[in-house]
């Protein structure tokens, strides 16, 4: 009798070993096509929010893996528009766990990206980053900084969130042992 081989499921398997294998040795969690950032464990969100080479470099796993453009050590050897395209994914993926971040402390009410798995920010990474730059994140009425966000543009609500940042990795850090 003949085999049936589901295509399409073969090649999220093999897309999910590529762009997650990493990851599962880093952070010792399983991770897959449906993982969204909701599902990550707090150590591993809280090591992703964080600036610097070790944060990029896992999201370089990860980006690279989903897109077959090789491992993250081989980043430096890729072709100016691959190389634009995985930094953009980088900023916009970094965001986002961010913005989980500050969710989880209750700083924000919600972001577009809670919506998508971290494959599909990847796969769809330009129709997901328009869907959250038309849907920028909500500062929480209960916020002590609100009435300040509350005055200012669209544009310039999403800059005051962002500058947040270091005082909800150290909020986030002590909400938790990492």
């Amino acid at each position: 009798m003949t085999k049936i081989v589901d295509l399409q499921a073969y090649r999220t398997k093999a897309v999910e070993q590529r762009g997650f294998g990493p990851w599962q040795k880093r952070f010792g969690e399983t991770f897959n096509s449906a993982t969204r950032l909701e599902d990550l464990s707090a150590k591993t969100l809280y090591f992703l929010a964080q600036p610097g080479e070790p944060s990029s470099v896992a999201y370089y796993e990860v980006i690279m893996g989903v897109l077959d453009l090789g491992t993250a050590a081989k980043f430096h050897y890729l072709g100016n528009t691959d190389q634009m395209r995985v930094v953009d994914l980088h900023l916009f993926l970094a965001d986002q766990v961010r913005f989980e971040m500050m969710r989880r402390l209750k700083w924000i009410t919600g972001f577009e990206g809670v919506k998508y798995s971290i494959l599909e920010m990847i796969q769809a990474f330009d129709k997901v980053k328009e869907n959250c730059r038309v849907n920028p994140p909500e500062l929480s009425a209960s916020n002590s900084d609100y009435d300040e966000y509350h005055r200012l543009t669209t544009g310039d609500k999403e800059v005051f969130i962002r500058r947040k940042l270091q005082e909800a990795l150290e909020a986030f850090k002590n909400s938790f042992s990492p």
